[in-house]
């Protein structure tokens, strides 16, 4: 039931002191010929009022009521059992996202002692399933159809909402990709059920088998741990490179499901035109093993032609802070950080970069972290693996040159 608010004609007298109270626009006077009075009396337009009660306080004849909706009762957790990942897939190619969530749902698994399975739905993917088998999933629920051809919302989130409530999980992991962040949003509102976003950690509650589910908020300035104690399932979606991807076991036993589909169930409230690739996209952050990154220590734009020699040389990537980006020295696609991209390459190089939490949250996950920088205490040098301390524009150009130097020798 919704929120109601209602004027009552009988006590309303037309005063008006409604209309001042209200900051939304939401309450005209209205000529009333059926009221014994013939005069004006307020009405409340639905679409613009919030319920915030300025109009009930400011009434003094008691003519406004709001009814509140009662809180909603929690559902039988008894009934929901077992870690479902979505297996976001793109013309037939599993997303890297999906294998770090089943590592990931693989341990949460075992730890409430229920089944681990994936969820794949797309054309033409059954030879998949294994694929996910084979890193962990004990079972996968197939939806394979040509109308799922190309990632649409309004029929993967139907297909996915039925299934839902038909085997009732209690946990659903999703990555935090363009096609998750879309398509998780519309499952939780169908379902009735809460999702945190964007998560870089995940633990189980013993006692309530409640997941915590933690993530950034106030702009990187604290970490949240969130809990969804009412509702089932509890649904959160991932970053890319937050956790380890699962080993394949290469015949791994599981099993799985397939689903038919009836298509004349499907709504879809949009036409597929068809599907361009970003061919901008040359630097691939996320699945590089080397990243050179630079920051606000560069103090000018070209300094990224620097970094850019330096990261050649190495075979890696470019990568920047959020302060370059801000400044219009470098692409945002180079972004790295809790609003840029989440990366865990085998070395991360950070030239002048202070190291702010919304910076670490998306590259502390590096196996080694090499800073340089002149300030030595800043955060990026008490975290970093090695921390070389001085002028990135003296240091830089002499390790280009002991590298151009060994490979000429060999």
């Amino acid at each position: 039931m919704a929120n109601q608010i209602v004027v009552l004609n009988e006590k309303c007298v037309g005063c008006k002191l409604c209309v001042g109270a209200c900051n939304f626009g939401a309450i005209a006077m209205v000529e009333r010929p059926e009221h014994p009075r013939k005069q004006p009396l307020a009405v409340i337009d639905l679409n613009k009022c919030v319920f915030c009660g300025a109009c009930v306080d400011a009434c003094k004849f008691k003519a406004i009521e709001m009814k509140k909706d009662a809180p909603q009762a929690g559902v039988n957790k008894d009934e929901y059992r077992g870690v479902w990942v979505y297996a976001e897939q793109r013309h037939g190619e599993i997303s890297h996202v999906v294998y770090e969530l089943l590592n990931e749902g693989s341990r949460l698994a075992k730890q409430l002692n229920v089944p681990l399975s994936a969820v794949l739905i797309g054309s033409n993917i059954k030879s998949k399933a294994q694929d996910l088998i084979d890193r962990g999933a004990d079972k996968v629920y197939l939806f394979d159809d040509p109308v799922f051809i190309e990632f649409q919302d309004d029929p993967y989130a139907s297909i996915l909402t039925k299934l839902i409530e038909k085997e009732k999980p209690e946990i659903i992991l999703m990555g935090a990709t363009n096609i998750g962040r879309s398509f998780a949003s519309r499952v939780a509102a169908k379902i009735q059920t809460g999702l945190t976003a964007d998560c870089t950690a995940l633990d189980i509650d013993p006692q309530t088998r409640n997941l915590l589910q933690t993530r950034p908020a106030f702009g990187g300035n604290i970490m949240a741990t969130i809990l969804t104690p009412r509702h089932r399932p509890q649904m959160a979606t991932v970053r890319h490179k937050v956790f380890k991807e699962a080993k394949a076991e290469n015949g791994r036993k599981g099993e799985v499901i397939e689903n038919k589909v009836d298509v004349s169930t499907l709504i879809n409230r949009t036409k597929f035109l068809g599907f361009i690739k970003d061919a901008s996209a040359h630097v691939n952050l996320s699945d590089a093993d080397i990243i050179v990154s630079g920051g606000r220590g560069l103090g000018k734009p070209e300094g990224f032609k620097l970094i850019e020699e330096f990261a050649e040389l190495l075979g890696g990537a470019v990568g920047s802070s959020r302060a370059a980006v801000d400044s219009d020295w470098i692409p945002y696609s180079h972004q790295v950080g809790q609003t840029g991209r989440t990366v865990a390459p085998k070395v991360y190089i950070a030239c002048g970069i202070s190291g702010q939490i919304q910076h670490m949250v998306g590259m502390s996950s590096s196996d080694t972290i090499i800073a340089i920088n002149k300030d030595a205490t800043c955060p990026m040098m008490q975290t970093a693996t090695y921390a070389l301390e001085g002028d990135l524009y003296e240091i830089i150009p002499k390790i280009i040159s002991e590298i151009k130097k060994s490979r000429c020798a060999i």
